[in-house]
């Protein structure tokens, strides 16, 4: 985006680190499961969850009535194409050479048979998406995971993660190349983030009600964010000690995740909701 800053001194680190990839290999970092940051985590939250309750959501909702469903289809077919390049180059980065080819096809025939993205005849040719991003970059260079972080508008990350913002979005995305190099006024270089950001959360919407039933919905966001991310680290298939490094914090012990704990509190939390609901006979 214009306001970003261009990181000259990255740019010239990034090949260096890649080449040092493929000579040494990836060696990715267990993560962290404690939450010290978890004060300032849950106010963040809480403007989030404003910010989406009072804007983002009545956005979305407004959006997906007036918007026909093969229409948002290829809205999202779209971004998802624009994007590829971010997952291409992380993949090279990453030594992942194979899936980096895998998406410059699903690229190069969504851009082009595809009509510029819009549809996805790759898919339908059974061409894999590869999806990264500079986050997954650092943990395979070994970078540690560092605290969880609940950003302000951008939402669920850690210290490694929040690093994809300023890479991703200025090096590698094309979209911010393209306002970069071109005069728009008033404000329109955002006219392509707004409708990202509206298209994906209208897709979310349907996942609305799991959040509200939560008994804890930061603890479950947090804890669900932290899942996906390392399934997506390990493509889906993390080592068993992995995934009990996940249900501990940092020191090996429990810390602010049980599951069974927080699934007994989320039983007593709806039981006292039923309870508590009028009944409809009456």
């Amino acid at each position: 985006m214009p306001s970003l800053p261009r990181f000259a001194t990255l740019r010239r680190a990034l090949p260096v680190a890649a080449m040092m990839t493929l000579l040494v290999g990836c060696a990715i970092a267990p993560p962290r499961t404690d939450d010290p940051l978890e004060k300032f985590n849950r106010k963040s939250y809480a403007f989030n969850m404003a910010l989406d309750t009072h804007v983002l959501r009545p956005v979305a909702v407004g959006y997906s009535k007036v918007t026909p469903k093969p229409v948002q289809t290829s809205v999202s077919n779209f971004f998802t194409t624009i994007r590829l390049p971010i997952s291409i180059a992380n993949n090279m980065l990453q030594a992942r050479p194979s899936d980096a080819i895998t998406d410059t096809g699903r690229f190069l025939i969504n851009m082009t048979v595809g009509v510029a993205g819009f549809f996805d005849p790759a898919t339908k040719m059974q061409i894999p998406l590869k999806e990264t991003d500079f986050g997954i970059t650092l943990a395979r260079w070994g970078v540690p995971e560092g605290d969880f972080l609940m950003l302000p508008l951008l939402g669920p990350s850690t210290m490694r993660d929040v690093w994809q913002f300023p890479v991703d979005g200025y090096l590698f995305d094309p979209l911010s190349y393209f306002e970069r190099n071109h005069g728009f006024h008033d404000g329109v270089y955002y006219v392509p983030e707004v409708v990202y950001f509206i298209q994906m959360r209208a897709q979310l919407l349907d996942a609305d009600s799991f959040l509200k039933t939560a008994y804890d919905p930061y603890a479950f966001v947090r804890d669900a964010w932290r899942q996906t991310r390392l399934n997506k680290l390990y493509d889906g298939n993390p080592p068993a000690d992995v995934m009990l490094k996940l249900q501990q914090g940092s020191n090996g012990k429990d810390n602010n995740f049980d599951p069974a704990e927080l699934l007994k509190e989320q039983q007593q939390w709806e039981q006292k909701q039923h309870d508590g609901a009028p009944s409809g006979n009456q």
